[in-house]
């Protein structure tokens, strides 16, 4: 990390840029952040005793908010498996992979050895918390795993929500899913960072156990992450308790039958997550009209959190992203994992969707990845616009030099990176233009 300027070394200090994007309003030409401490003191109006650095051709935003992803698997060069692949195939590629990235993302450590320092690079969690700290993420909701860490989240000093992840259809098995949930809340809220649960997904968790979650959850004031409608192979097993997931559930001996009701949907999961103050639906690639507009009915519990390259390397159908955002659903953006995706970079997300859904506009597209993001995770006081008071979190983005007559195109329709990522009011990756 290169050193920032003398400016910013200070208490007080403003920044510059041709253009600022405070989601909260329109963008700023020539804009100005003013920072005091780890806050934002002042958005478009500059302070006399604070001295001014002016970035040049670049962009403010706030820092983005990475709304699900799983760091676990940050240590992949590329994706598993090929493009298009069936995903109950992927799914058990990932189960193989995990036996060696469970130990590795808590660790550093590959199973047997014995455990490196923290800043050792074999570590996934380490590497993709580095990786999204330098393309801006200063916010994530992190999907953990057992015998994950709250270490690397506190050296990186990232903003995060940790959903613990729960994997369980065994009816006998329920109450020691129950009892990690239990365990997970109340340890990692003393810890600082906001605690959820993640029961999986309709395929590896018992109904019984995601109703008992969902209200366990409702009792802690707890957010929820859970995987729903994301392949038409989940579908057909709730449907039907046939097809892809079937039998790779029964190879293994995990499929308990009669676990799933046949003929359940989505929306009978929706309605149960409805339950919780915020429910996050992980995907949602395959939601149906009726269940789409539940979702918008109860925007203010549900949000769909959409991972646009990865749902492009499945191959599925065109995402309701639209659909969802005309009936008012609350959507944000999240990258999931190295292990569907080539980065984790979500301004590529962002720009992924400006060039799938044009007709959607910059200005609802940067809200996706920020402050939408924010209010999924219910930190947006903090966090996910430029506002007086709020968290001095910001991704400073270069720009082409050409004009448009929305800034916003400069930025979702160039390739131009991310150069400086600020925290709390410090830079923790990057550097400043000079």
């Amino acid at each position: 990390m290169a050193s920032s300027h003398s400016a910013a070394e200070s208490n007080v200090f403003t920044l510059r840029a041709r253009y600022v994007f405070p989601v909260a309003g329109p963008p700023l030409a020539g804009g100005h952040v003013t920072i005091a401490g780890e806050r934002i003191a002042a958005v478009g109006a500059t302070t006399r005793e604070a001295p001014v650095h002016d970035l040049g051709n670049v962009a403010i935003l706030p820092g983005l908010v990475n709304a699900h992803t799983h760091l676990e698997f940050s240590d992949l060069d590329s994706p598993l498996g090929s493009p298009g692949q069936g995903f109950a195939q992927w799914i058990s590629q990932v189960t193989a992979s995990r036996g060696r990235s469970t130990q590795v993302a808590a660790t550093g450590a590959e199973p047997g050895t014995a455990p490196p320092q923290l800043s050792a690079p074999t570590s996934p969690v380490v590497r993709g918390l580095a990786e999204s700290l330098a393309a801006g993420v200063t916010t994530v909701g992190e999907i953990a795993v057992t015998g994950w860490s709250p270490a690397p989240f506190a050296q990186a000093g990232i903003d995060a929500t940790v959903f613990r992840e729960l994997i369980c259809l065994s009816p006998a098995r329920i109450p020691e899913a129950l009892a990690i949930a239990r365990e997970h809340l109340a340890a990692t809220a003393s810890l600082g960072f906001q605690a959820g649960v993640s029961p999986h997904a309709p395929y590896t968790v018992h109904p019984e156990l995601f109703a008992q979650v969902v209200a366990l959850a409702a009792a802690h004031d707890a957010p929820v992450a859970f995987h729903l409608a994301e392949s038409p192979d989940e579908l057909e097993l709730l449907r039907s308790s046939t097809g892809p997931f079937h039998d790779y559930l029964a190879a293994r001996g995990f499929w308990v039958p009669g676990a799933i009701p046949l003929g359940t949907r989505p929306l009978n999961y929706l309605r149960q997550l409805a339950q919780v103050a915020r429910g996050l639906v992980v995907h949602g690639n395959l939601l149906d009209e009726e269940e789409q507009a539940y979702v918008a009915e109860q925007r203010a519990r549900l949000s769909v959190v959409y991972c646009p390259r990865t749902h492009a390397y499945f191959g599925h159908p065109r995402h309701p992203l639209q659909q969802l955002l005309e009936r008012g659903a609350h959507v944000a953006l999240g990258t999931d994992s190295r292990a569907s995706n080539p980065d984790l970079d979500l301004l590529a997300e962002m720009r992924f969707v400006a060039s799938h859904f044009p007709q959607l506009g910059g200005e609802a597209i940067v809200r996706l990845g920020t402050l939408s993001g924010a209010e999924a995770l219910g930190v947006e006081k903090s966090c996910g616009s430029l506002v007086t008071g709020k968290l001095a979190n910001l991704a400073i983005i270069a720009l082409p030099e050409s004009a448009a007559d929305d800034p916003h195109d400069l930025l979702l329709g160039a390739s131009r990176r991310c150069v400086a990522t600020y925290l709390r009011g410090r830079i923790v990756a990057g550097a400043l233009p000079v």
